[in-house]
């Protein structure tokens, strides 16, 4: 098998990327399908965006997002909200539906309700999928108040001598604020939302919105048959070389499903060696990988959650093993500083009522390349439309 180093990885995903050099304003669909940009924090996607493409405006991605309608955000793997082509909505929707006894993505949860109600996940699952027409002619703001209007919405068609267990509190930590009933409406959203009955609509102020994918675009999902190969390509020529483990950690899946799928393009495979492990990348990106092209930008900026930094093997990013906690944390994470691909730092930002601050580390001495990166902090701040106020290190 053909050895692989750490380094032509990472100059080969930084390619896949599309973090090489910046793109025109055209690649935008290439862009953000080329695995989806997850969209927490709100604004994770809009920074993704800006660290990819030249002289876009928030505003200018607002409109491709709420007005022109390209992109669209809905649950998708690990069921996190994320952006993607409108036009690849079976491959970021549609190919995450199980099959045979396959569990759904995010639902392992529910167990504590489904106990506590004595009800079968599937019966739940088709009384929601009765109420989600309701969100055909109307958007509702707030995860909560959606949560609880379909609760709402279902409890006339559970069997009477549930509904007083399906009213009372939440047993998932807010039992003043939801109902067992919104904390199983809340788990089945993720399903829904692979179905095509339930999307992101227009944001406002702090709040999201919801409805469904054809109140949204104006048509019903089409689920194409050959999504779940298109989803592996994408996977595959983001993150190669890599594993069925890995896809079923970056999906959220079980492993009988990340195995499936996996199947599915298992003839445009070839394994390599990477660190002395065996490993899988797409036959066609061989070349590519063993000669990945010199990126035009040696510093980057990313910010928390960022596509490139969701790589499974976290090792070819940061091999000090010690400071990954202080890049992937459980939640907010702080956005990542890159030379070459390799995480040399982190930063954050911190609104303030005139401006931003924003404090760095550089775990060693990068002198050389300080004044690029705070070049970096510059430019994001009049992207954010933000006057800088300071840079901490």
């Amino acid at each position: 098998m053909t050895e692989i180093n750490s380094q032509n990885i990472r100059l080969f995903r930084l390619y896949t990327h599309h973090l090489d050099m910046r793109r025109d304003k055209n690649g935008i669909p290439a862009i953000a399908g080329a695995c989806g940009m997850q969209n927490t924090p709100p604004g994770a996607w809009e920074t993704a965006l800006f660290n990819r493409i030249s002289d876009c405006s928030l505003g200018e991605m607002n409109g491709l997002l709420y007005t022109e309608k390209s992109l669209l955000q809905a649950w998708s793997f690990r069921g996190a909200p994320v952006v993607f082509p409108a036009g690849e909505s079976d491959v970021f929707l549609s190919a995450l539906v199980p099959e045979d006894s396959e569990d759904w993505i995010y639902t392992r949860g529910i167990s504590g309700a489904l106990d506590f109600l004595q009800m079968p996940f599937d019966e739940l699952l088709g009384k929601l999928k009765q109420v989600m027409p309701l969100l055909d002619d109307q958007t509702i703001e707030s995860k909560s108040t959606l949560d609880q209007t379909l609760a709402a919405g279902m409890l006339p068609l559970l069997p009477f001598e549930k509904r007083d267990l399906w009213n009372s509190p939440s047993m998932y930590g807010a039992p003043d604020r939801q109902t067992v009933g919104g904390a199983v409406v809340s788990f089945l959203l993720r399903p829904c939302a692979f179905l095509g009955l339930v999307v992101f609509g227009e944001r406002i102020g702090i709040s999201p919105t919801f409805t469904s994918y054809k109140g949204w675009l104006g048509q019903t999902l089409n689920p194409g048959g050959d999504a779940v190969k298109k989803l592996m390509r994408k996977f595959l020529h983001c993150y190669g070389p890599t594993t069925p483990h890995a896809l079923a950690s970056w999906l959220g899946c079980s492993e009988k499903q990340a195995r499936r799928m996996w199947e599915a393009v298992s003839d445009e495979l070839e394994p390599v060696s990477v660190c002395g492990k065996k490993a899988f990348i797409l036959s066609e990106d061989k070349d590519l990988l063993c000669s990945p092209p010199s990126p035009q930008r040696e510093w980057l900026l990313l910010g928390g959650h960022d596509p490139y930094l969701d790589q499974r093997d976290r090792h070819i990013l940061l091999d000090d093993q010690a400071l990954h906690k202080q890049v992937w944390k459980t939640v907010t994470n702080p956005g990542a500083i890159l030379q070459s691909g390799e995480i040399v730092g982190i930063w954050t930002s911190k609104k303030k009522s005139k401006g931003i601050e924003v404090k760095m580390i550089l775990w060693k001495d990068r002198s050389a390349g300080k004044q690029k990166i705070y070049d970096l902090v510059e430019e994001y701040a009049v992207f954010r439309q933000e006057k800088l106020l300071k840079i901490e290190q």
